[in-house]
């Protein structure tokens, strides 16, 4: 197969990296320190059915494509999702991803390991490209493939793991998950323990984000360890808690005011999808995001929000 170089794709993708995760910048002023801890139990005759059965997306063999350095699976396309993996020689390679909404994903691959990737548009027609970095700024389309999706249930993409929300059962995120939801009235009493949890732990991590390079990917039990985070980090970490307590929920992209930056939106049964995060106190929905609402005061944050028209969603994860 002939390649074809492409300069676009590449240029979009340092910016992308470059404005995503330095335009998460916030106020210094963070939530006291705080020790992780499960709320009290829940109300007698009331407790939340915990998750112990987790997705995890895997290549199942069933239906493949690529090269002799290409590995396309798509044998769960309904379930949500499909794995990538390269084998070849190039420095650099990118997955660009056109959605039947009209946006167009760009992801740095791995090099030797299977990696998740979701149909985040649900139902429809999508392409992919394979990129290999050609010179400077440069990228050759090694491999391209049409795929037509129609999912089980709309809400698979966003319950499994994926590049940007990664858990396996073994990871301490995942057990401290299950450890709240057993303290947990409902779904909407673990959100909000979740929430808590991360707010009043995570701090922002002003180094991190003066330095991060592109490419950086979230690790959720990093970000738990060393307590830090910068926006991209709060939300994989919440949406990973959440997702892995089958919990519906989207690592979203997109600007707030004129901010690049992170954030999630979760669904619930009783409510539907709410976005940008919520503070619910029993009568109320109040749009906040978890990196605002770690590191700014709440008169802050209504200012900063305000009726949630600030937020503009680019792409969902």
């Amino acid at each position: 197969m002939q390649k074809r170089l492409l300069c676009t794709c590449v240029s979009f993708a340092l910016f992308f990296s470059a404005a995503f995760l330095s335009g998460c910048t916030v106020s210094t002023e963070v939530a006291g320190d705080s020790d992780k801890s499960s709320s009290a139990d829940p109300p007698a005759g009331k407790k939340r059915a915990t998750v112990s059965e987790h997705l995890i997306p895997e290549a199942s063999g069933t239906v493949t494509s690529g090269n002799d350095f290409i590995s396309i699976d798509s044998s769960n396309t309904a379930e949500g999702y499909f794995m990538v993996k390269y084998d070849g020689d190039a420095d650099k390679v990118k997955l660009q991803l056109q959605a039947p909404d009209g946006e167009t994903y760009i992801y740095n691959l791995a090099i030797g390991s299977y990696e998740a990737f979701p149909f985040s548009a649900g139902d429809g027609d999508y392409h992919l490209d394979v990129l290999e970095h050609a010179y400077d700024d440069m990228y050759a389309t090694a491999y391209s493939q049409d795929m037509k999706v129609a999912l089980n249930d709309e809400f698979r993409p966003f319950l499994y793991p994926n590049q940007y929300v990664w858990f396996t059962p073994d990871y301490q995120a995942v057990a401290y998950a299950a450890e709240l939801s057993d303290g947990s009235s409902d779904d909407l009493d673990f959100l909000n323990q979740v929430y808590h949890y991360v707010i009043e732990n995570i701090t922002y991590d002003e180094q991190l984000a003066a330095t991060v390079k592109s490419g950086y990917l979230p690790n959720i039990d990093d970000t738990m360890a060393s307590g830090k985070g910068i926006c991209f980090d709060y939300a994989s970490l919440m949406a990973a808690m959440l997702r892995s307590q089958g919990i519906p929920t989207k690592l979203v992209v997109g600007y707030s005011g004129a901010a690049y930056h992170a954030w999630i939106s979760v669904y619930l049964k009783e409510t539907g999808w709410v976005d940008k995060i919520i503070q619910f106190d029993g009568e109320n929905w109040s749009l906040v995001d978890p990196t605002l609402a770690a590191n700014n005061s709440g008169s802050a944050v209504k200012e900063y929000i305000g009726d949630g028209s600030n937020y503009t969603v680019k792409y969902s994860y």
